[in-house]
């Protein structure tokens, strides 16, 4: 049983209890996720189960889409629901304003975290400085932020569907948007809904978890190119050897053997194909 696992994780629970849940109710040796959720947040989180635990760095770039909720006229310390008020504002905000405020975050920029966050300094969470009431500020990170769509204002709540790039939080958006209007923000609810090819539409919650729905490793990277390797070849390739003139653009490639069984992940630079990653 070797795979991925498309989890629609509820309010309330953290990443951790999540994959300690699975990995009891169904007797798994190893399991870990591709991207965590604050508690608060709800929605899709992808499990790797057993031997595609080795795969999971290849999926830890991929861009993200949220359906986010933000309250304006409130700070908080945690920068969403979670935490303490920490400054309000009674401005009444006009739909106008906020919508060209959110439009002015599409693009790239530079991104403080949340004090709130599993960021590490000195080898020790922010959260956990945070907890004891130390905070500490991280170098700003780029991030790219693809699309904000599907904008709806009522009062001085918004709600959007936001596409970005990895390493983005969403909680400093909401943080960022309240600064921008004068007003103060904080994230009010937060979905997941896709993360690279996965979509929230294929995930199960963790009630009706189904095995008959496990994503195989290799059709997880069903949008990779193939290459099918001689018997000869695959016998260098699977002792981590080098295999010379293999005509293909530089890029990762699903490899299989000679008898067409899928074995892994291999590299191409300059027509020299090495391995990545065995099955």
């Amino acid at each position: 049983m070797d795979g991925f696992l498309l989890i629609d994780k509820e309010k309330g629970i953290s990443s951790n209890q999540l994959v300690q849940k699975v990995k009891k109710t169904l007797s798994l040796k190893k399991v870990g996720h591709l991207g965590t959720l604050d508690p608060m947040a709800t929605g899709l989180m992808i499990l790797a189960i057993n031997r595609a635990t080795k795969f999971s760095n290849y999926f830890l770039e991929s861009d993200k889409s949220y359906d986010a909720s933000v309250q304006l006229g409130y700070s908080t310390d945690t920068d969403d629901a979670m935490g303490n008020i920490i400054s309000s504002s009674d401005i009444i905000l006009d739909e106008k304003n906020i919508n060209e405020s959110l439009a002015s975050f599409v693009g790239r920029s530079m991104q403080v975290a949340p004090f709130f966050s599993a960021l590490k300094y000195k080898g020790k969470p922010l959260y956990k400085y945070a907890r004891e009431g130390e905070f500490i500020s991280k170098p700003p990170r780029e991030i790219n932020i693809f699309s904000i769509k599907d904008i709806k204002c009522n009062l001085n709540k918004c709600s959007f569907i936001i596409h970005c790039s990895k390493g983005t939080y969403i909680r400093s958006i909401a943080r960022d948007l309240g600064d921008k209007l004068n007003c103060g923000g904080h994230l009010s609810a937060l979905r997941r809904l896709s993360q690279g090819s996965f979509n929230i539409e294929n995930a199960m919650t963790i009630e009706n978890i189904e095995l008959n729905k496990l994503i195989t490793i290799e059709k997880a990277f069903s949008e990779l190119s193939e290459i099918k390797l001689n018997f000869n070849q695959t016998k260098v390739f699977m002792n981590g050897g080098k295999i010379q003139e293999i005509n293909f653009k530089d890029d990762i490639y699903k490899i299989y053997d000679s008898s067409e069984k899928f074995i892994g992940l291999g590299l191409i630079s300059n027509s020299v194909l090495a391995l990545k990653r065995l099955v």
